[in-house]
């Protein structure tokens, strides 16, 4: 057994759609909610769909929170400041007050953009700052990402405020239907609403090549984790408790862990049997590249979230890479593997379920292989050229409406 049982890589490139705009190009303005300073994902969703626009010839600039760094792109401009708040199950740096308003009203007029995108307008940070009844120098449109498990009290009470602000909006995008869910509380019914999802490099996953360090054997096979693993909706602890299970009649299988939180992962495993922390290896952040080495090596991978998801990304990339994919049943993640067709599901945070339908899927080289190549095939839909062909639909329609004035 090897971590790429699946074949010759089939072709992933997907055929581009015909152009809205039949050759002109735009001069487009996205906003960022969360500071580049640190790596989250909405702001890589927001890196890596401004480089397909520019890679296609259009004129894109992003504002976000935050400090520059070295390694940001010179089309990326920030604030200088920024403030860390806990938001759905994580810590997010936003800049809302002050002068935020003003500059990024003054960035926009001076921008003279085509059309200007905002991200997650709903959050109190820079992407709510345009939405001013008397302020409109262009198009706007807004994708809403996040999904909750509970919704919470504080959206419920500035709904009717969200609702007017919001009713600036040419075109709205959800990356979910699990996003569309938590949006239709406050966002406005005339408002035009698409679900088109997060986007991944489809040629970058599927073309990498499996790292020997990481590869399995028919008696050691490898089963890999990635994510926060101090976060506890990540599903780290569920995580463990499968692989614990899995030991038992499995001793060779060996579980490796990228990401970050290795001292939080490790007293997780003390607290469950002292001796699981030899059988896992810890790989620390890595790199986009040593991601995608890192799915095409695995004989499985395993998305044992809890919560708070509001797509699944990690599940489309593990495909698009030829991994056979293991999964809680989350809304976002049933709609990424159409309900188990293309990845194996088990009940959320149930470790039992998560160790029995990972025993089977090793126990089943056939089926393994299915999955994984089923999987490559839902990946292509998700590729960034798919994805930023129907932003693009969007924003055509966006410019075909009544011109705004300020």
């Amino acid at each position: 057994m090897t971590g790429h049982e699946t074949g010759n890589h089939e072709e992933t490139d997907a055929v581009r759609g015909p152009d809205p705009f039949h050759g002109r190009k735009l001069r487009i303005g996205i906003v960022s909610p969360y500071s580049f300073e640190t790596p989250g994902g909405v702001q890589f969703h927001i890196r890596d769909f401004a480089e397909e626009l520019i890679a296609r010839g259009h004129d894109v600039k992003v504002l976000a929170p935050g400090r520059r760094t070295a390694d940001m792109p010179l089309w990326v401009h920030t604030t200088g400041t920024s403030f860390a708040i806990p938001y759905n199950g994580s810590l997010a740096r936003l800049s809302y007050f002050g002068f935020v308003g003003p500059r990024t009203r003054m960035w926009v007029r001076q921008g003279r953009f085509d059309v200007l995108h905002l991200h997650e307008p709903e959050s109190p940070s820079l992407s709510h700052k345009p939405l001013i009844v008397w302020f409109s120098p262009c198009p706007y449109v807004a994708t809403f990402h996040s999904a909750f498990d509970e919704y919470p009290r504080a959206l419920r009470f500035f709904e009717r405020y969200l609702r007017f602000y919001l009713g600036n909006l040419r075109e709205a995008i959800c990356v979910s239907g699990a996003a569309l869910d938590t949006a239709r509380h406050y966002l406005p019914e005339d408002i035009p609403t698409s679900i088109i999802p997060n986007g991944i490099r489809c040629d970058r996953f599927a073309s990498a090549l499996p790292d020997p360090r990481w590869q399995g054997t028919a008696e050691a096979p490898t089963v890999g984790f990635l994510g926060r693993m101090g976060e506890e909706r990540k599903g780290f602890a569920v995580f463990a408790r499968a692989a614990a299970s899995l030991l038992e009649r499995r001793p060779g299988i060996r579980f490796l862990c990228a990401g970050d939180g290795e001292d939080a992962g490790r007293a997780v495993l003390r607290g469950i049997d002292p001796r699981l922390e030899d059988r896992f290896e810890f790989l620390g952040r890595v790199s986009d590249a040593d991601k995608a080495r890192f799915y095409r090596s695995l004989d499985a991978y395993v998305a044992p979230q809890t919560g708070g998801e509001s797509f699944g990304i990690v599940l489309a990339e593990a495909m698009a890479a030829g991994c056979p994919v293991v999964a809680s049943d989350l809304r976002a993640f049933r709609d990424v593997s159409a309900d188990g067709r293309y990845a194996a599901l088990f009940r959320t945070a149930d470790a039992d379920d998560c160790a029995r339908a990972l025993a089977r899927l090793l126990d089943d080289g056939e089926e393994r292989r299915r999955i994984a190549r089923a999987g490559l095939r839902r990946s292509r839909e998700y590729d960034w050229g798919v994805v930023t062909d129907r932003v693009l639909e969007v924003y055509a329609r966006a410019l075909s409406k009544r011109t705004p004035t300020i």
